[in-house]
């Protein structure tokens, strides 16, 4: 139970999936054969750690591990294709290739199977990742053997960092924008413009004008802040790439 498997081959598997509302069986090989592949494994679609934390950094670094030479990554998971497929839509993770390994062959294959009847859970896999090379596996963290459900080396920085310590990593930027706002428009190109990826807040009903002002002390929109440093509205963003260049 448990077992590092590098070196050897990826389970002989056939995944049951959807695709288009429709059953579509998946091969180990139409997933490995001739690529590489980071894959990571995670007890269960929708808690707590693999929602806000394993699968969402894999997510967001997805187009650093593509200029890094990695082909695909994927998520497995013990659970069936309706709920994997639900999760992946819940989560807008858009850049993952989400398997179901609903009668957990391949989890069992790597000895990553293990009992959580305890929670309810039946038979899931342990929390792990790995770098899959033509199918052979050259690399795995596995997280330690102990009670509950840890996370210190599974994670997407950790595999990267294995991959290419020298990656660089991608600015975190959150605008605060509101609908029809020509100026939240302007703060989209310029980041557009520089090959930026960002995460949009638009003010609603729960997040409202006192809410902005709250947290970023200022009552207009946009806001931006980078890397958690608040840079301002429009004209804020355009001068600090300009201070940039």
């Amino acid at each position: 139970m448990l077992s590092n498997k590098e070196g050897q081959t990826v389970p002989t598997t056939t995944f049951h999936t959807r695709l288009n509302e429709e059953w579509k069986d998946i091969t180990t090989d139409d997933l490995f054969a001739n690529k590489t592949v980071v894959v990571f494994s995670l007890p269960g679609a929708f808690t707590p750690t693999c929602s806000s934390s394993h699968l969402p950094r894999f997510n967001e670094l997805a187009k650093t591990f593509s200029d890094n030479g990695v082909d695909d990554i994927i998520c497995i998971s013990v659970n069936d294709a309706f709920v994997m497929d639900s999760w992946k839509a819940n989560q807008n993770a858009e850049h993952i290739t989400i398997i179901p390994d609903g009668n957990a062959d391949f989890t069992r294959g790597m000895d990553m199977l293990v009992d959580k009847s305890d929670l309810g859970f039946g038979e899931r896999s342990w929390r792990y990742s790995m770098l899959v090379k033509n199918g052979i596996i050259e690399k795995m963290f596995i997280e330690d053997n102990v009670p509950g459900d840890p996370f210190e080396v599974s994670d997407a920085d950790t595999m990267l960092n294995y991959i290419n310590p020298q990656a660089q990593i991608p600015d975190t930027i959150s605008l605060f924008t509101k609908k029809d706002c020509p100026h939240c428009t302007r703060a989209k190109n310029l980041l557009d413009s520089q090959g930026l990826s960002y995460e949009v807040i638009e003010l609603n009903k729960n997040i409202t004008e006192k809410s902005l002002k709250t947290i970023t002390g200022a009552s207009t929109v946009p806001q931006i802040y980078i890397n958690g440093k608040h840079i301002g509205g429009a004209d804020a963003l355009e001068s600090y790439f300009t201070k940039a260049a």
